[in-house]
């Protein structure tokens, strides 16, 4: 059981919100637009659209994944919805009315809810506020009594045109068994008859309770309070309720200081709180109907309420913490033939990722714009560039923390790594860390800052160049010449080349360019097929590229004592699971400490 003085308050929804407001809905496949008025109902639980017909469709607020304004709104393409809203007209400022609501059960299912408003910014102030509705702790974290808060909300909100609820939707919302849904209400003494409806005066929310108690009886409940009162009577003091709380729902392996058993002054809090009878209440008793929705309340939640906040302290140096990572983020299904796709990477970060794997390869003429994709198989291409700029807009929607973005760079062009540079420079602006922190140097022996630090930061993982010859700069992406190759570093004990996933430096420098995996040497086919994939067969880091590699620069892993001597804590290396496993089975306690 969680603490029984949740911490957390149900979500505000602002006023403005639950008023409503015009807008056109309008649908690409369909060529359909349509004035609705959208609105939130006052708890928060569904955003709703009414048409012209007074027909109204939900969308529950948990089944949310975004919002999106302006340029990253959906765009109507049919020409019949570009002459509705006049988009080919100049300074018609379309882009400034634009609202999109993403929805979906997984990441790759998806549903663009497209709606135009009359006014400029509106919606903007709508996709932040339901957003925020969306992230609140306690929308993805609701107690069971929510769940059924909803039910009640809903129905309520779908009335007949007299302003009455249809017995038809009782049907609809339970539907597993009409005949108990019917001797339910009848047992409120409420109208059964699917042509019937219902008042909404006659139904609140202690009627519903009585509903539900009637269609689905816990007859375990009834059980608990034989248990628990020697007497076997119909309710429990807060005594016997003390009892059952400490020794039945607390683990008993939980530290006492730290998870202090509940007193009987606390109980009694919840006895005036989920005690239907009033008489009940005024004699410190529960009912076993009681007993029922404190179960189902924030109590009870699998997880406690407290640790649903921010409660970790964000000011260590960033390799002491665990990072959410994806792998392959682009690919919506199968990595050997599956579609990519530029939204994964938005899913992902709104999911809470904080590192996302651009896979880079070099773009074909005539536009020579650099591609990820999953190298050597049949997977599709996107461009780097609608990657960057996805990321760019989701990345710091669900947490300020900074975002890694790892990149397993194949780009073999000098001019194409100079436009992937350019493209995160102008993408990302301040966003993008491209020198380290006063604060902190790269030097040995000088700890990493902290996620704290690096609020709102985006740091690249790249090939880090540290001996080349400075490009000249371009001042448009691909300005830099083709042969402007830096000298390759001498392999010593100390790697400059470090692939990601731990691959071997390259001996030579590619001269020239391999466009089918029939033209790769045997080497490199080994080196592909190989528990590194891919990664084997980065290439070099060119001027532009690595100039923006700081705090995370791979390298390949020699030992520990190795690192340990060079104490750099700005280095990263990549391990296979069988490595790590090996590494783990010999040296466990050095594996563990390394930083």
């Amino acid at each position: 059981m969680s603490l029984l003085n949740p911490v957390l308050l149900p979500p505000k929804v602002k006023a403005y919100l639950s008023q409503g407001e015009r807008f056109i809905k309008w649908d690409d496949e369909t060529t359909i637009a349509s004035p609705v008025i959208l609105r939130v109902d006052p708890k928060g639980y569904y955003l709703y659209w009414t048409y012209q017909s007074k027909e109204m469709e939900f969308l529950d607020i948990t089944n949310i994944r975004d919002t999106r304004f302006g340029k990253f709104a959906k765009i109507p393409k049919s020409q019949k919805l570009r002459d509705v809203f006049n988009m080919d007209f100049p300074d018609n400022n379309f882009l400034l009315k634009t609202l999109t609501v993403v929805s979906g059960p997984d990441m790759v299912d998806l549903t663009f809810h497209n709606f135009v408003s009359y006014k400029e910014n509106v919606g903007k102030s709508w996709a932040e506020d339901v957003l925020a509705l969306v992230k609140h702790p306690l929308t993805a974290n609701a107690s069971r009594s929510t769940f059924l808060d909803k039910i009640l909300v809903k129905l309520k909100m779908q009335l007949n045109p007299e302003g009455k609820i249809p017995v038809k939707n009782f049907f609809q919302m339970f539907p597993a068994d009409r005949k108990r849904v019917e001797a339910a209400l009848s047992a409120c003494h409420l109208p059964k008859g699917k042509n019937d409806a219902i008042n909404p005066e006659d139904f609140p929310e202690s009627v519903y309770k009585s509903f539900l108690m009637s269609l689905c009886p816990r007859p375990e409940i009834d059980e608990i309070f034989t248990s628990y009162h020697a007497k076997a009577k119909p309710y429990m003091t807060k005594e016997h309720l003390t009892k059952f709380i400490n020794q039945k729902q607390r683990d008993p392996r939980l530290n006492s200081l730290l998870f202090p058993l509940a007193r009987p002054d606390q109980v009694r809090g919840l006895i005036d709180k989920y005690e239907p009878s009033g008489i009940n209440v005024q004699r410190g008793q529960l009912s076993p109907e009681g007993m029922v929705w404190f179960l189902c309340g924030p109590e009870n939640s699998v997880l406690a309420q407290d640790k649903l906040l921010l409660h970790q302290d964000m000011t260590q140096p960033l390799n002491h913490y665990f990072i959410n990572s994806s792998h392959n983020t682009y690919l919506t299904a199968g990595q050997f033939s599956g579609l990519s796709s530029a939204e994964m990477y938005r899913q992902v970060l709104l999911a809470g990722c904080r590192c996302v794997e651009l896979d880079c390869w070099k773009g074909k003429p005539p536009d020579e714009e650099p591609i990820i994709t999953h190298g050597f198989t049949m997977t599709t291409d996107i461009y780097f560039k609608e990657a960057i700029e996805a990321i760019a807009e989701s990345a710091f929607k669900t947490s300020p923390y900074p975002v890694i973005l790892s990149f397993e760079n194949h780009v073999d062009s000098p001019r194409q790594q100079a436009k992937m540079a350019e493209y995160c420079r102008m993408t990302f602006g301040e966003m993008l860390l491209t020198e380290p922190l006063e604060k902190f140097p790269l030097k040995p022996g000088i700890p990493l800052p902290s996620p704290e630090d690096l609020r709102g930061k985006i740091l690249i993982k790249n090939k880090k160049n540290q001996f080349s010859v400075p490009a000249t700069p371009s001042k448009e992406p691909g300005g830099s010449a083709e042969n402007n190759c830096p000298p390759r570093a001498s392999v010593g004990e100390d790697p400059v080349w470090a692939g990601e996933d731990g691959a071997e430096p390259e001996e030579e420098e590619v001269e020239e360019e391999e466009e089918e995996s029939g033209n790769l040497d045997e080497e490199e086919l080994k080196k592909m097929q190989s528990d590194e994939g891919t990664a084997g067969l980065e290439v070099t880091a060119y001027e532009e590229m690595s100039s923006l590699v700081n705090y995370i620069q791979p390298t390949k892993f020699i030992s520990f004592e190795f690192s340990a001597q060079k104490n750099r804590s700005y280095v990263i290396s990549s391990f296979t699971e069988l490595k790590a496993y090996d590494l783990l089975s010999k040296a466990s306690v050095q594996f563990v400490e390394y930083p």
